[in-house]
């Protein structure tokens, strides 16, 4: 990984001057390191369950638009009874783990849509049975395409191995990608799909995933074309894709989450065949990522912060996520930015999301941008 530290200064000057970055790295973390340039909305993600119950693991976010952000969770969480004092709107206040204290997880509410003010705005409880009955974390990431006229609505659900495609408004369920419970390696079946980009031709990119560890490359009309990646620790290689970014000149960033690493890849004219790129070493659990217009955003664990680099895997800036509540985090799984410069993360084991605002006076140059989009 190439490692760049010459940003140190002009940072300082964007952040006013401020003698808050460092060039020490904590833990996996590296420089040039400063605050946020973020402020928590606290309490936005307002409780809607019933008595009884909170949210649970906030796996998926999409941010349609400052005032519809869909939000994916893996069911909700049986509180405990009588509820003790200190809960306040999440299961996390109780010291409870939503990802992993897999016994209180309900499948209900999966899938709902929040206002602005983080209010529920629609729920989409009538395809929970999509969720129902699963021993596993089931769906994973929520996703539209830019360049899909009718704004089509992706969720995957990795541990049925399947993917669904919903109408905008959530009252058709269009199509059914994948075997339900059948793990394969052909051109209809996944193993443990995680995450799906678009491409500014209509071509369909899915990670898939966990145990396939390929990309697999789909037309328009979502007909198999091809695939790129492999198992290993090669180049190009992966040990587990998480999640994938697109970006402007043909660039597709690949997050393998287990070998702590990003592979880039490029479109060509062949559209069944990508080139590899380069490999950025250097992470410890890369969970999920934003492509803006010149650099990347991912968020990764040991410890948990946002990284920006640009689109040769120079650090550009990261910021630390503190894990102590009222607004920490174990886990930004997921995170998404509106068109108002509002962010947006979804916490898997806490069992919420926040919204982020920027600080006043913050240079834009820090903040994270919705993802690119071709013009």
């Amino acid at each position: 990984m190439r490692r760049v530290y010459s940003y140190a200064l002009l940072l300082g000057l964007m952040m006013g001057g401020s003698s808050v970055l460092a060039q020490a790295p904590e833990g996996n973390a590296r420089g040039p390191i400063g605050p946020s340039p973020y402020d928590v909305v606290r309490g936005w993600h307002k409780p809607f369950a019933k008595q009884g119950f909170a949210f649970g693991g906030n796996s998926g976010l999409y941010a349609e638009s400052p005032d519809r952000i869909f939000v994916l969770q893996r069911g909700e969480t049986l509180l405990p009874f009588p509820l003790p004092e200190q809960f306040e709107q999440h299961a996390g206040t109780l010291g409870i783990n939503v990802l992993r204290d897999t016994d209180l997880r309900t499948w209900q509410n999966c899938m709902y849509t929040l206002d602005g003010d983080g209010n529920v705005k629609e729920l989409w409880n009538q395809w929970d049975f999509l969720c129902a009955g699963s021993d596993g974390p089931g769906p994973h990431r929520v996703r539209v395409s830019p360049y899909d006229p009718e704004h089509r609505v992706w969720v995957i659900n990795e541990t049925f191995q399947q993917i669904y495609i919903f109408s905008n408004d959530g009252k058709e369920l269009l199509k059914i990608m994948g075997e339900k419970n059948v793990a394969g390696t052909d051109p209809n079946h996944f193993g443990r799909p995680q995450d799906v980009a678009f491409l500014p031709d209509g071509r369909v990119l899915i990670a898939d995933g966990l145990d396939n560890n390929r990309i697999m490359i789909l037309d328009k009309d979502l007909n198999y074309i091809a695939e790129f990646g492999s198992a290993g620790e090669g180049p190009g290689q992966f040990n587990g894709i998480h999640a994938l970014g697109v970006g402007p000149n043909g660039l597709i960033f690949a997050l393998d989450r287990s070998g702590g690493r990003v592979n880039v890849f490029r479109t060509t004219d062949d559209p069944a065949k990508m080139d590899f790129v380069d490999v950025w070493d250097g992470f410890t659990l890369p969970l999920d990522i934003i492509v803006n217009d010149d650099d990347v955003w991912i968020t990764d664990l040991g410890p948990l912060r946002f990284v920006n680099l640009d689109f040769e895997g120079n650090y550009k800036y990261t910021w630390l996520v503190p894990p102590d509540l009222p607004d920490g985090y174990i886990e930004v799984h997921t995170f998404t930015a509106d068109t108002d410069g509002n962010l947006y993360g979804g916490d898997n084991q806490y069992g919420r999301s926040q919204k982020f605002v920027p600080k006043p006076g913050i240079n834009p140059e820090l903040l994270i941008n919705p993802p690119w989009v071709a013009p």
